[in-house]
């Protein structure tokens, strides 16, 4: 599928493609952050937020794998629990505050597929 200005191109098989297709654009446009004069706050928030969750997911990761290594004494582990703990806690406090769902943090990346 291609688009050109307002005209969209299909390069499907079949009419079910063509359908996947579509319904693969009217979810990318629904997860889109659509900034305007209306929502600009709303917008921002979601798209600060979406980069903190992912930073978030990133460090409980490294966390996991460097408590998996054994490189981090039973202190540290307590010490970093906490503070993602603490994190994940102000999250739900700030997706609260501006109304947002862990799906609408979630964006569409196209061809890559969802951000997390």
């Amino acid at each position: 599928m291609s688009m050109h200005e307002d005209k969209v191109q299909f390069q499907a098989s079949s009419v079910e493609e063509a359908l996947r297709q579509l319904e693969g654009m009217k979810q990318g446009k629904e997860s889109r952050i659509e900034a305007n004069p209306d929502n600009v706050e709303s917008g921002l928030a979601r798209l600060v937020l979406t980069l903190i969750e992912l930073l978030r997911k990133l460090m409980e990761k490294q966390a996991m794998r460097r408590i998996d290594g054994g490189s981090l004494d039973e202190a540290q582990i307590d010490e970093l629990g906490e503070t993602l703990m603490k994190l994940e806690m102000k999250m739900d406090e700030l997706k609260k505050t501006f109304n947002l769902t862990d799906s609408d943090l979630n964006l569409n990346l196209g061809p890559l597929g969802d951000l997390m």
